[in-house]
Parts: C-alpha cells; structure tokens; sequence
C-alpha cells in the first residue's frame, strides 16, 4: 500500500463564496493588485489541514551509457496541451539519455532534432524547418567550463509543465523512502502529502488548478526539493514540456524558462542566464559543480578537515580543496526569462535545494563535542538515520503571497509594473496549513518566494506572545555566532525581501501535547512599490488590525507527543552556546579574511536602483558608476571585474519611496555598512547575496556597500531588483566575471525554435 498517497482521487466539486469583507483595496490599498479579493471555499476553515512538506528530485548516478531501451520524450496532446500525465512519469522515471537526447557532454548537441518538430511547424509556422532539441546555446561560449574536471557524478531530471495529479514516481527517490523516522510508520509525516495525489490545489477544498494556470516541476504537487553535497557535481536535465502555443498561459507566464540557481558558486553558462532561454519540446542541461568558493586558490590540498562532504554508507567525510569558510546551505532555483521572471516564478517555477558538507551534514547526534571548534559537524536539528540528509526535524518552508479569481485559478496582473501583491499568502503552496511538530528543537529553512511582496515574521503563542528563536544561516551561509530573537535591534525576525532566506532554529521542549503556535506575518503593504510599516503584534493578535489581508498568522505549529520516538531524543546543538559574548562558546563558522588592508585601493563600483529615464512600459533603470539611468540590454556589460580580484560594490536606492532587493549572481558579498553605519547583528558576521535598499524604517538602506571576490569560474552573470516586476521591466544589468587580460566579450545568445544566433556584446562606456 503506498501509505504517502491514500486518498482516493475525487472529482473537483469544490463550491466557492466571496469574502464578505470590505475590498482590501480600500482605504488606500491595493491587494490584490488590481483585483477583488480571493474568493475563499465556504466549507474551507484555516489551520485544518496539513502543510506540505517538499518533495525530493532524488539524485541518481550517471549511468556510463545511453539508455538503448527507454522511450523518446511524449507528444503534445494539442498545441495548448502538454503530454499526457502518465507518458510524463513514464519518461522522467526512466535513465537520462533515452532516444533523442544525448548523454551529458561538454557541448550542446545539433544532431538530434526537437521531438514536437512537426507539433511545432503546425501550431507556430511550417516556416520553421530545423529545432534542436538540446536548447543550450551551441559552440563555445556556452560550453561546460573546466568540463573534465567537474564531470557530474548525479543527475536528476524533471519537466516544466502544466498542474497535474501526481503519481508518486519518485516515492522510492525519497531518502527516508517513507520508511524511517517521522517519514515512516507512526511518524509524524508518513502520509503527509497525499492532498497532492488527485491534482494541484492549495487546500483539499480549494478549486483544482487547471493545466495552464499553475506551471511546476513535473507539474505536480508537493514543492520539490533538491539534496546535494558538495564534492558531488549535479547535472539538471531540465526538460520544457509547456504549451508549444505561447497564448495557451490562462493569462500570463512565458513558454520558453531558464533556470537560475540562487547564489550556486556555478560557471555562467549553467547560471540561468536570461538570454539563454530553451523552448518547448527541449531540455537544456545545468551542470552545477558544487565547490566550495576559493576552490582554486584556498585549502588546495584539501587538508581542512572542515572542507569535506559526509559519504553515503559510511561515517566518513571526504576532504574537498576550497574554503570551508565559504560553506553555503540553503539554496533555491527558479525561472529568470528576459523579461518575464516574475510570472513563471509566481506560476510556479521555483524549487529549494538543501547544500549538505562536513559542517552542515544533516545528521545530528554524530561526532558531535560541543565545546571542540576543530569539529566539524554543527549538529543542527535535522534527525539520526541517515548518514546524511534527515529532514525529521529540519523542515524547507517557502511563504508566497498569490491570488485567485473567482473560478478559483491562480491570478497574476501583467500591466503592473511597480510590484504585484496577492492577498493570501500560502505556505509551500498550502494556504493556513497546520504543521505537526514534537516537542524538541526544529530548524526551519524561511525562503521568501514571492514576487514582491516583503515579509517579516514572528513565533507567537495563541495567546500572542513572542516564542523565542534562533538565526543560524543568512542567505544559506552558516553565521559565526547565533542570533537570539527578540534582541535589542529587533522584536521579531529582520525583514525579510524577496528571495532572502534565513534558517532559524524554534524550540518546542516543554510544550504540551496539543499545544498551538502560529507563524505571523508583521509586514504591512499598500501597493508594490515595497513595504509601508511594521504592524505591531499585539493589533494583529487582537483583532484591531485591518489593512493588508496578507498581514496575520499564515502557519500553525502544533505539538504532536503521540508515538513520539524517544530513543532518538533531541540530540541537536543548543543555539543559546553559540550566542556571540558568551563565555567559553565555540564559533559556528568563521568570516573569510578582509582586513583594511585588502579593502585598500580596490575598485568600487556604484549601482543606483531607481526610475531615472526609463520608458513607460520598461519604467525601471540602473545607473552604472554615476552615469545614465539604463533599462536591460543583454549585449551591454555594465561591469567587468577580473576573476581573482577583490572589489566594493555601492547599492544605492534611486528615492522617491521604493523598495529594492537586489540579488548579485555568483558570488556572495561582506556588508560593509548600511549607511555608513555597522550592519545588524544578523549580517556583522554573515555573508549575502540579496541586498535590501529602501527604507530604513522597514529594515531596509539607502545605500549598503559590500566587498566581492570573483574566483573560479567565468562568463556571463546579472545584477538585478529581485522585486521581479521591477527586474522584468527592466532593472536588471549583465556583469561578467573575465580573464586576466581578456578583451573579448562572450557574445549575446539569440534564441529562437531553429538555435541559436549570436551578437556583438560591448562594454559599457564610462
């Protein structure tokens, strides 16, 4: 009996009532953007359903040969219509490299030709004559970087493509494989997921989402999630299996996608550039190396014992070259098509990925001294089982406002340019969910998915007091002390923009069975153009509160004592031992190197972020170094620094009440300052990749000035607002990392159905 899918499929028969409540847009706001407000199923009820917890992709070895007796990728039911849903699982469940596609190579292959050739010539033009079916761009200057080196050992591969029920392909890819620990029988989390097993819905009462409305991995529910250690180079076989007609959206959302993986230490060709765009019908191939940063210059004789990643089957770690310092956790990955992010993010592009290492292996209560800084195991709340990778007690949770219409499907607005905001916000895509906990420590990986929408969040009683926790990761880097919240520069967690993450560890020792906490957002908005307030806490809890129908509790913790294991009691470090200031304490991490002596005489640059001589439909611009206020273009390099090198950047805010998150590709960055002034506590020893400009009474900067190092890898990366209705329209600028000496720069892709045509790239003028 598959115990993780045990509802019985049903027929969507869901009845829907419109908030009786005045519009949200009133009294100045406007949420939903240019909407009414989402209807809600009368017979729905908040926190009475379980949350989600992601699913695996599963990592499988590369095989040595091409699968001789798999089947070719399916047909298109019609030219608004992916495959069907059972030749989808059959084709991603079987080995990578089946006919009509190749085995991973350093170049992208022409010799096979798209499979919906002939789909594709009726639905677009029979004008088209030639389609690759491998959609990276060809020769060159997308070629794998140091290819021999960093040959993938795993792959994984999944579809983009329409809502969709799912069939549990990958139930035995899950690493607990839904048999040990909370995940196996009598865990808390045995059969958790099976509302997703009849098709894509935010609650069991809840309309399900037509094939065009929301576009996923695989196309199914739960979220997924990626597992990777460091060491282990992952190839991403990433298939579009999305409507070959461009209209068939419900509304909105592109058909061509790249992928991105956020703040991955990755050569620019698997970046996710956002002219190296693939069509229906393709894959493109994603090798992500997984080194650690300073893999050629630091620890290049892999003899740090904290520079390793955890084996398999044995209770061994593996030393890898690189900076330990350096070490990165939580990831995630998502779409950044040109001029479209925002609403393939919001339709459903976007997964996490979990980065696991000698310091962060997953697996507590092994080698575990508490005192011994030569140690490399932090021990965090996470679970015993497996050698590395528990996820009993270390849980992803991605928070996204949306909206819906009255239908029930998902709504997105496309003539917004200043930032979309939805009314309800959804807990890896569940709407109020309940998540079921026991009482000890958890860690909590906080994504903040949404498109524009700013968050900051608090543990409250039901009584709506704070619960105290701890930040240990900022950005997925580990910090080198933990922060305690509430503290003196904060009540509740930082504000939180989007794309940001922070890892906080709660803990529910104590709590007695049945006890019920909630997840409470304080982040008032009135529009997109960024947050207008922190709301207190006491007028939410209370019910004095009303504005923005996104501020309020969005997730309930409740305390689950039935079966609870006690054998396997919580063994997981104690934050509170590695709080900066207390005596005796060991470091979680420690800060690379930046001395006033490295910061001497080193470029600086200056980005302001604002509207300064943008067009109508493409209001947002970038100024480079004092110069024009420029929308995107993809042939121009605004920034050039040489691999090897140390460099400031200056993140200026353009004014006039915006907010910007601004996401720097490849390399993380050392804040400096936040206007002048020493970062908070949660950034003095921590190291970042998005960078919240705005206003400072919202937990923003006007300006903050970091230091960047550029190693390893080359080529073609961006500099963007991670506000994606900003960065689709269009602030968003190409830097590139070069060569010593390098004049050449790596020419912009054209796509189109027949490959790819390349343009002359310039360097901006100064």
């Amino acid at each position: 009996m598959n115990f993780k899918r045990n509802l019985a499929l049903t027929a969507a028969t869901t009845m829907f009532a419109v908030i009786a409540s005045t519009p949200s847009w009133a009294g100045g706001f406007n949420i939903p953007t240019g909407a009414p407000p989402s209807p809600i199923p009368v017979d729905a009820a908040p926190f009475a359903e379980d949350m989600l917890l992601f699913e695996e992709f599963g990592n499988q070895s590369i095989p040595s040969v091409a699968c001789a007796g798999c089947t070719p990728m399916p047909a298109v039911q019609s030219c608004k219509l992916a495959p069907a849903t059972q030749d989808i699982d059959k084709f991603l469940s079987q080995a990578i490299a089946g006919p009509g596609t190749m085995m991973p190579e350093k170049y992208a292959d022409r010799t096979q030709q798209n499979p919906w050739l002939a789909s594709v010539r009726s639905c677009v033009s029979d004008t088209i004559t030639t389609s690759p079916a491998d959609g990276r761009p060809s020769g060159e200057w997308f070629s794998h970087q140091r290819w021999n080196e960093f040959q993938p050992k795993f792959y994984f591969q999944s579809a983009q493509t329409g809502a969709r029920p799912n069939s549990g392909f990958r139930d035995n890819w899950q690493r607990h494989k839904f048999a040990i620990g909370e995940f196996g029988p009598g865990g808390l989390y045995h059969g958790n997921n099976s509302n997703a097993n009849s098709g894509v819905r935010f609650n069991s009462h809840f309309a399900y989402q037509d094939p065009n409305s929301v576009w996923t991995f695989d196309g199914t529910m739960p979220p997924k999630l990626l597992m990777a250690r460091y060491g282990n180079p992952v190839l991403f076989r990433h298939f579009n299996m999305l409507p070959i007609d461009e209209a068939a959206n419900n509304g909105f959302g592109s058909h061509t996608i790249t992928t991105h993986e956020h703040n991955g230490h990755n050569p620019a060709e698997s970046d996710g550039f956002a002219a190296a765009y693939f069509f229906p019908g393709q894959y493109y191939d994603y090798r992500w190396p997984m080194v650690l940063a300073g893999h050629d210059t630091i620890n290049t004789n892999a003899s740090n014992p904290r520079a390793a990643f955890p084996e398999e089957d044995a209770d061994v770690n593996t030393r890898i070259p690189g900076d330990w310092r350096e070490t990165m956790s939580t990831h995630w990955f998502h779409d950044h098509m040109l001029d479209h992010t925002a609403e393939n993010v919001y339709k459903g592009n976007a997964a996490m990925m979990n980065y696991y290492s000698a310091v962060d292996p997953g697996r507590e209560a092994f080698n575990c001294n508490y005192t011994d800084s030569s140690n490399p195991n932090m021990c965090f709340p996470s679970g015993t089982a497996l050698k590395w990778g528990n996820r009993d007690y270390d849980v992803n949770l991605v928070i996204a406002d949306k909206a819906w219409d009255a239908k029930g499907q998902l709504y997105f607005n496309i003539f917004n340019t200043d930032g979309f905001l939805g009314d309800q916000v959804l807990v890896n895509w569940t709407w109020k969910p309940v998540l079921k906990v026991r009482p000890r420590r958890y860690r909590f990986r906080i994504l903040n998915g949404a498109v524009s929408r700013y968050f900051r969040l608090a543990v409250v009683t039901e009584a709506g007091q704070r619960m105290p926790f701890y930040m240990i990761a900022n950005d997925g880097n580990i910090l080198k002390y933990a922060v305690a919240f509430p503290n003196s520069q904060s009540q509740e967690l930082p504000t939180q923009g989007i794309a940001e993450r922070y890892d906080i560890v709660v803990d529910f020792q104590g709590l007695a069975q049945g006890t019920k906490l909630y997840l409470v957002n304080t982040m008032e908005h009135q529009d997109g153009k960024g947050p207008s307030r922190i709301v207190p806490l006491v007028d939410i809890i209370s019910g004095k509160y009303v504005g923005d129908p996104a501020v309020g509790k969005i997730l309930q913790f409740k305390v689950d004592d039935t079966n609870y294991p006690r054998a396997t009691e919580d063994k997981s470090m104690k934050p509170s031992d590695y709080v900066e200031g207390n005596p005796g304490n060991r470091t979680m991490t420690e800060m690379p190197s930046l001395t006033a002596t490295d910061l001497a005489g080193v470029k600086v640059r200056d980005f302001e972020f604002g509207r300064s001589s943008g067009s109508d439909n493409k209001p947002w611009t970038i100024k480079t170094d004092g110069g024009q206020g420029l929308n995107a273009d993809m042939h121009r390099v605004s920034a050039d620094p040489t691999k090897g090198t140390l460099e400031v950047w200056r993140l200026k805010n353009g004014g006039s009440g915006w907010s910007h998150p601004v996401h720097i590709h490849f390399e993380e960055g050392r804040v400096l300052s936040r206007d002048g002034a020493p970062p908070p506590v949660w950034e003095k020893y921590a190291r970042k990749d998005v960078y919240r400009i705005g206003s400072p009474s919202t937990g923003s900067s006007t300006t903050v000035e970091l230091a960047l190092r550029i190693r390893d890898f080359a080529g073609t990366y961006m500099e963007h607002c991670h506000n994606t209705q900003h960065e689709d329209h269009a602030m968003l600028l190409r830097w590139d990392s070069v060569n010593p000496g390098q004049t050449v720069m790596i020419p912009m892709p054209l796509e189109s159905w027949e490959g790819t045509k390349y343009e002359d790239s310039f360097r901006l003028i100064k």
